[in-house]
Formats: structure tokens, C-alpha cells, sequence
């Protein structure tokens, strides 16, 4: 049988300061990808359905820079180099001359993501 003993010396104190920092990146990073997916997921029952490629074609990515965080939304989805959803959006020309109007269908159903990102990041900054 084999013991295995551990000792220390001194206090946790730093130990416990380093856990806590961790602690509070993570909490924020958890956030930032809860709004992140709320709004792919808003995104996704927004966009206009035919096959279903074009809504289920949404990514995000979440760039840091110094104290700031951008979630950047991408559809893959494409059409001769174009997203679909842009196409969607804006607005295109057919092949056989015609033109398919837009559908602004994207920030309508983003402005309520905002908004609760927001207010969630107003209480964070008024909590006492």
C-alpha cells in the first residue's frame, strides 16, 4: 500500500484570487456566446425558407480586441460567390432579366437581440 502526502505552506490566497479572475473571464465569455447564439438562432427562424440551406447556413464569429468583443454573423450558404441571405436582404436580378425584391428580415429580428444584450450589459455596468 502506498501513501501519497501532500503539505503546503503558507495560504490560498493567491490560489483563490486567480480562480475568482478565471472564474469572472469565464462567466463573461458564457454570456457573450449565449447572446452569440440567441441571435444565430433568431437568425435561423427569420431567414426566408425554400430548402432550409439558407437558414441553417448561419455562423457567428467572436473577435476580442483589448477590452472589446464583435459578434460577427456569416451565412455560408452561396450563389456564384454571393450569400444567399444577402441576396434575400437586398434584393438580386434573375438570369432571365426580372428582379426579385428584398426582404429586410434580418435586422427586425436582431434589433430584440440587441436589445436584451444591451440591457443584460446595462445592469452588469449599474450593479452595485
Amino acid at each position: 500500500m502506498s501513501l501519497i502526502s501532500i503539505s503546503q505552506k503558507g495560504n490560498f490566497d493567491n490560489t483563490m484570487r486567480w480562480l475568482k479572475r478565471i472564474k469572472d473571464v469565464t462567466d463573461r465569455e458564457m454570456r457573450i456566446i449565449r447572446a452569440a447564439d440567441l441571435g444565430l438562432e433568431t437568425l435561423s427562424a427569420a431567414t426566408p425558407k425554400d430548402t432550409g440551406g439558407t437558414a441553417n447556413g448561419w455562423r457567428y464569429d467572436i473577435r476580442k480586441s483589448g477590452d472589446r468583443v464583435k459578434i460577427i454573423y456569416k451565412n455560408i450558404k452561396m450563389n456564384h460567390g454571393i450569400p444567399i441571405a444577402i441576396l434575400l436582404q437586398y434584393g438580386h436580378g434573375t438570369g432571365t432579366g426580372g428582379y426579385v425584391e428584398g426582404r429586410d428580415y434580418i435586422n427586425p429580428a436582431l434589433q430584440p437581440v440587441f436589445d436584451e444584450v444591451a440591457k443584460k450589459v446595462w445592469e452588469e455596468v449599474t450593479r452595485v
